[in-house]
């Protein structure tokens, strides 16, 4: 059901399985998806934004893909970085699963499709990319950030994808504030910002 909301741990509904064909780091590619997850139907324009307009992620390291959905963003990491591990976190367990149907159709084997607490305390990411649910409410959407971002190595960043019309912003200035992380606007397309935070802001 595509009214379901995506941030549900177990949407209600049929999980009736389709395929739907994106282009992801350079190749075209058949993926599974279903109702009661985040833009069942194809690639959403935000996330295609982030992906754009991001900078390649690192070629190792443990990388994060917060509120993966389906798997776009974790899966291009993952072909970009054979060598890291991809940790693709999502409270959504449709999504979940979609996510290592779709790793395991492309032999995939270097992207961990988890729930948040599934993530051991230690982790700490080489990167962080996000397109992040901004629908679940301010107070929910700041402690996710609050959670995540510290988890930053000091060297690395994260890409944010927020829409103008949402609150990017807003966003941008409440992470700069409150958590006292460098955050600059990286690029804008298509009524979207993507937003680059970076873990060395204290220390400098």
């Amino acid at each position: 059901m595509a009214s379901d909301h995506y941030f549900s741990s177990r949407p209600g509904g049929e999980a009736t399985l389709r395929t739907i064909t994106v282009t992801l780091a350079g190749r075209e590619l058949s993926l599974a998806t279903a109702g009661g997850v985040f833009s069942p139907e194809h690639l959403d324009t935000g996330t295609r934004v982030l992906l754009d307009r991001a900078p390649a992620p690192p070629p190792s390291g443990e990388l994060l893909d917060l509120g993966c959905g389906w798997g776009p963003i974790a899966i291009s990491l993952a072909l970009r970085s054979p060598d890291a591990t991809v940790w693709a976190v999502d409270v959504n367990e449709r999504a979940l699963d979609l996510v290592r149907r779709n790793a395991a159709r492309l032999g995939i084997s270097n992207v961990n499709a988890v729930l948040p607490g599934d993530v051991p305390d230690g982790v700490r990411f080489a990167g962080i990319w996000s397109n992040p649910p901004i629908r679940i409410g301010k107070a929910e959407l700041h402690a996710l950030l609050e959670h995540w971002l510290p988890r930053l190595h000091d060297d690395a960043s994260a890409w944010l994808v927020v829409a103008k019309h949402l609150g990017a912003e807003s966003l941008q200035r409440w992470i700069a504030e409150e958590l006292d992380l460098d955050v600059v606007r990286t690029a804008q397309d298509k009524g979207f910002r993507v937003l680059g935070v970076s873990a060395a802001a204290s220390a400098r």
